[in-house]
Order: structure tokens, then C-alpha cells, then sequence
């Protein structure tokens, strides 16, 4: 009965960006995956490249759309759909774990937090990955005989955990994104750890040794479905992990120590820092050192360390796993980290909601303010900002020169290319480079023909040159690790590319660190007049 209250809460408040154009990678991949199923039934991407993702998200995408029409607002009313169940598999979980007041700080901090609050409109495969593996979570930590009490019972072996449900839905998360079976599989190692345990300090019943290895079955079920997509992947495109491309940048490339070692610092800031994280964390920290209350719930051992072993396992994973260090890999772990803060807050502070109302301010800052430090746009409104921008100059370019040939970068190549996303009614033909960094727009500068029209923007949000840089410029060699691991670069800025290609700004617009510029070139072009006769 609450879930239509939480859909209400999630679509009002996200009221405003319901009919945005596509973001980043939603143009880049998740779209056009999911519109070509809509309209061919191919679970392989046809306009895009393929890179072996499973097929969920493009099919419940697809199948919304019968419904809803093919339009931007339609599918972020999905998202937004599923986000609100994935808030209400939080508040399910933190409710039997720690009460109704806990569930309620935690769900609405998760639900503020600005990293899962601006990707609760987009249409990426994470947010769905991340409702089905909460949902998963609740029935591996719930008792459904008693809804007050923790499941995990490591001593007496009983095990109350309804293991289909939670197969299936770790089976949904993982034919969604495929590096949620991380999360299963981690836990049914810790299983198997403990059972080994146990066996090594005494004798284990026979109950109990066979409820877990039932749980250990169930955890690994995930990837069976998981194995039988990358076969018949295989199968249609004689790739398993998608192209080459794709592995290299997301897998094989990232195995060097110094890039991981690098990447276990980031994501431990992303776990623990992050878009006003600290907040909460820190103050969890504090109470550490007060007594505790006696009377006050807490996190059963055995839940807090299962907790601890989902944490530690996505930390170290998703370290080496991806090309680029995005927050959203890790969305399913928000709401742990928030849970395991609210229990010691709960546990040793009388007023603990002054924490929580503490917190939900940071996280209510971070939604529009900027840190100081250079991050993704998604992990907040900045997006938005992003979009909007673009949407203009799209618009203005499409007015006044729908015939230009234009020099720009992914994601706006797509923009302009392909209708669907919202940006313009008619392709317009791009030149794509890989950046605007100063050696692109060099190269681009050597052969002017190609073009007649550019379009450059900022690709990465960094802050502005002079403020606060509380990464780059207090850490010595961090730019020069970002550029080789994680594809860091310094945009040109309009004025130098316009010097630099020999163009014309006819104009510009900037919002809160993102800008965006169009320039064009006056080409003298050599016309003969033939007569017909």
C-alpha cells in the first residue's frame, strides 16, 4: 500500500526533468538498445554498438513503451516507477532490521542523496539493477514468520529465508546489469566461509549445514541465466563480453597496480565522502565514542557483517571493473551505507533525528551545489545543466543551418544524428572527434574541409580555473594518473578553439560550470558557372 505513495513523492519531486532529451549514456547505449528492440524485437543492438549488457532493461523499456509512446517523459516516468520501488525494498529492509523510524531516515536519505536522486529519472540499467538486488536483500535478511527479527541466524542454523524469491530477484538484477551478480556471489562465499568455520570450532548440525548450502545454491543461481545471454551473445555476434573495444576498456586494460590501487582510493571516497557522504558517516564515526543505549535496536552481528562483505566486495570489484570510476555502479550500496549509519546513530544517540535532519541538508545541498572537486555530472543536477545547454544549441543550430556539416564530440555526434533523442526533429550531419582537448582540436584544425560548423562543450565538470581543487591541485601527479587511467583531460576553451580552427563564436551560453559554444567557419570556396546549352 505505500509503494503509490513513494511513486508520488519520486515523480513530483522529479516533476521538472521528466521531459529532459537523452543524457551521456542513455543516448549512447540504453536507448537506442531498448528502441531497436521496440521496433525489430533483437535483443542485439543494431543502430549502436554492442557490448554485451543483458537484455532486461531494453525489454521493460520497450514493453513500457507500448503504453506510454516513445517519448523522454514517458520513459522517466518509468524510471521513475522503478526507483520508487527500489526505495520501498529500502524501507522494507531498514523497517525489519531496525524499526519503523530508522526505515522511514533511511529511505528518505537514500532517496535524497543527490547521486541516487538525479539517477532516479534516468534511464540507465543501474537503477534497475539496483531495485532488484535490494529486493533481494530484503527476503536474505527478512524473516517472513517474524517480520521484527533479523533472518540471519549463523547459531541455532534455522533458516526462514525464502531462497526462490531472493534467486529470482538477484536472477532479474543480473540480466540487468551484469556485475550485480557481484552481490550474490559474495555472499554465498561469506556462507560457505562461515559454514567452514563453524565446522573448524565444533559440530554443526546437519539443519543447519544443509539450510546453508540451500542458500549458496541460491545465491549462485544468478549467473546460469547470466551464462545462457553471453552464450547466445555469442552465438549472434561471436563476441562474449561484447566487442574488443569494449572488454579492453572496461576489463583487461585496468589490470595494472598503480590504476587499482588508485581506483580502491576513489571508490572508497565514493562509498564514504562523496556528494556530502561524510556527513552522515562522520557522525556515525562520532557516536562510536558515546555509550550506548541498551534499549535501542541494532544490526545483528551476523546482518552487519554480511553488510560489511556486500560493501567491501562492490569497493574491491568495481576497482578494476569499468573504464570510468562512475558513481552509479555502486548505487545498491547507498542505501547499506546509509542503513549501517542510521543503526549506530539509533544505537548511541537519544536524538538521533537530529543527525538524520543533519544529513538530509548535505544531501539536499549537494543535489544543486557543486563539490570542489571534478566529478560526473550525473551524480547530481548538473545534468541537467548539461542538457538544457545542449537542447539550445541543438535547437539554434537546427534553425539557422539545418544543412551544416558540424565538428563536435560524443555525446552531442548523437544529438544531432539521431532524432529519437529528443534534441532535434531532423538529423544533421556531425564530424565526430574524440574530445576538445588541444591536440583534437589541432588535428581537427589541419583539415577544415570536413566541416563548417562547430559545436563544443564541457566534458568533464572540473572546478573553475582559480577556485577550490581539493583533488588536482593539492595532490601532486593526480592529473597526470587521471589522464592516463581514467581519460582526464582540459577542455579548450571556446575562444582558443575559435583562434585555433580560424572560426567565429556566434554563441555561447554556460550554467554553473558546464558551457557550451557554437562556432562557425567562413570557407572561401572556388565556384565556376557552367552554361547548359
Amino acid at each position: 500500500m505505500l509503494y503509490p505513495l513513494f511513486f508520488a513523492a519520486v515523480y513530483l519531486s522529479h516533476l521538472t526533468l521528466l521531459r529532459l532529451p537523452y543524457f551521456w549514456d542513455e543516448a549512447g547505449y540504453y536507448i537506442p538498445a531498448a528502441w531497436d528492440f521496440f521496433r525489430t524485437g533483437s535483443l542485439i543492438p543494431q543502430t549502436t554498438m554492442t557490448n554485451a549488457h543483458p537484455p532486461l532493461p531494453s525489454v521493460l523499456l520497450a514493453g513500457w513503451w507500448h503504453i506510454s509512446g516513445f517519448v523522454p517523459s514517458g520513459t522517466r516516468t518509468f524510471v521513475c516507477m522503478v526507483t520508487a520501488a527500489a526505495l520501498l525494498a529500502v524501507y522494507r529492509l531498514a523497517r525489519s532490521l531496525l524499526g519503523t523510524p530508522a526505515a522511514i531516515a533511511t529511505t528518505l536519505l537514500t532517496a535524497i542523496y543527490p547521486i541516487w536522486f538525479a539517477q532516479s529519472t534516468l534511464a540507465h540499467a543501474d537503477i534497475i539493477a539496483a531495485a532488484f538486488t535490494l529486493w533481494g536483500l530484503t527476503f536474505y535478511f527478512e524473516s517472513p514468520t517474524n517480520p521484527g527479527a533479523p533472518c540471519l541466524d549463523f547459531e541455532t542454523g534455522a533458516s526462514r529465508r525464502p531462497k526462490i524469491y531472493a534467486a529470482i530477484l538477484f536472477s532479474l538484477a543480473a540480466l540487468s546489469k551484469e556485475t550485480s551478480v557481484i552481490t550474490p556471489a559474495a555472499l554465498a562465499l561469506w556462507e560457505g566461509f562461515v559454514l567452514i568455520l563453524e565446522r573448524r570450532t565444533g559440530t554443526v548440525p546437519r539443519e543447519r549445514a544443509t539450510q546453508t548450502l540451500q542458500w549458496i545454491a541460491a545465491l549462485v543461481t544468478p549467473i546460469v541465466p547470466l551464462a545462457l545471454w553471453y552464450a547466445y551473445h555469442f552465438h549472434r555476434t561471436g563476441f562474449v563480453f561484447g566487442n574488443p573495444e569494449f572488454l579492453r576498456y572496461n576489463a583487461t586494460a585496468n589490470l595494472d597496480a598503480h590504476r587499482i590501487a588508485l581506483s580502491l582510493y576513489h571508490r572508497l571516497l565514493h562509498l564514504t565522502m562523496h556528494m556530502n557522504m561524510f556527513v552522515p558517516v562522520l557522525c556515525a564515526v562520532a557516536t562510536l565514542f558515546m555509550p550506548k543505549i541498551k534499549v535501542r535496536s541494532r544490526l545483528p552481528k551476523p546482518v552487519l557483517q554480511a553488510i560489511a562483505v556486500v560493501l567491501v566486495a562492490n569497493w574491491i570489484a568495481f576497482s578494476i571493473l569499468g573504464g570510468a570510476l562512475l558513481t552509479r555502479y555502486l548505487l545498491p550500496m547507498y542505501p547499506l551505507v546509509l542503513l549501517v549509519c542510521v543503526a549506530e546513530w539509533q544505537r548511541r544517540v537519544r536524538q538521533w533525528a537530529w543527525l538524520a535532519a543533519l544529513s538530509a541538508a548535505a544531501f539536499l545541498c549537494g543535489i544543486w551545489i557543486n563539490p570542489p572537486y571534478a566529478f560526473a555530472p550525473e551524480d547530481n543536477l548538473t545534468y541537467r545543466d548539461f542538457v538544457v545547454l545542449h537542447q539550445r544549441a541543438v535547437a539554434l543550430i537546427a534553425q539557422n543551418w539545418p544543412q551544416a556539416t558540424v565538428l563536435t564530440a560524443w555525446p552531442a555526434s548523437a544529438e544531432l544524428e539521431r532524432p529519437e533523442l529528443g534534441y532535434t526533429k531532423v538529423p544533421i550531419k556531425a564530424f565526430a572527434i574524440q574530445n576538445f582537448s588541444s591536440d583534437e582540436i589541432q588535428k581537427a584544425a589541419a583539415d577544415p574541409s570536413d566541416y563548417d560548423t562547430a559545436l563544443l562543450f564541457s566534458t568533464k565538470w572540473a572546478p573553475p580555473s582559480g577556485g577550490l581543487d581539493l583533488i588536482h591541485r593539492n595532490t601532486p601527479g593526480a592529473s597526470d594518473a587521471d589522464t592516463r587511467y581514467f581519460d582526464f583531460h582540459e577542455d579548450v576553451r571556446p575562444a582558443e578553439a575559435a583562434a585555433l580552427l580560424h572560426g567565429q563564436i556566434v554563441w555561447q551560453a554556460h550554467t554553473r560550470g558546464e558551457w557550451v559554444a557554437i562556432l562557425r567557419f567562413p570557407r572561401v570556396v572556388n565556384a565556376q558557372l557552367t552554361i547548359r546549352r
